[in-house]
């Protein structure tokens, strides 16, 4: 299984340990050509999910994870894999002393559109900073509209 490219609150070394606790931190690089953005989830009243989606001119900041056979299943249970809410893609991230490197994340298998919520985008923006993204990411991730409570 190639590195996985963990973006959103899976960028938290924490919740990673928990959900995948046999998969070290690898590296952390970006995702040229892609932006996150936010879709379905408003149904439930829990504002739109994080996803990636293919934008040429934008980038997402991601840890790579060297994630070991026996946490796979676990993570796709969490990030909902095993009832659809999710998707494994393949992706090429860019790293600083690795260069390009292949990797496997997971996308929304929902449209793109609605709001998140703003306790998300703060858990966002925490998990960001925790794995070391530049500021400006993290700023912008804060700066994003929300759904209004």
């Amino acid at each position: 299984m190639p590195l996985y490219a963990a973006y959103a609150n899976n960028l938290d070394p924490d919740q990673m340990a928990e959900c995948a606790p046999h998969s070290p931190l690898w590296n952390t690089g970006w995702l040229q050509g892609w932006r996150l953005t936010f879709g379905g989830g408003s149904a439930q009243g829990d504002g739109a999910l994080a996803t990636v989606v293919e934008d040429p001119g934008s980038s997402v900041f991601v840890a790579l994870y060297d994630v070991a056979d026996w946490d796979l299943q676990r993570l796709d249970g969490w990030e909902g894999g095993d009832i659809g809410v999710y998707t494994r893609i393949k992706v090429r991230v860019t790293t600083l002393l690795d260069g390009e490197v292949t990797a496997w994340t997971h996308v929304l298998n929902d449209y793109e559109g609605g709001l998140p919520t703003a306790r998300y985008l703060e858990m966002l923006a925490t998990a960001a900073e925790k794995a070391g993204a530049p500021l400006d990411y993290v700023l912008d991730l804060r700066s994003r509209p929300c759904e209004p409570r």
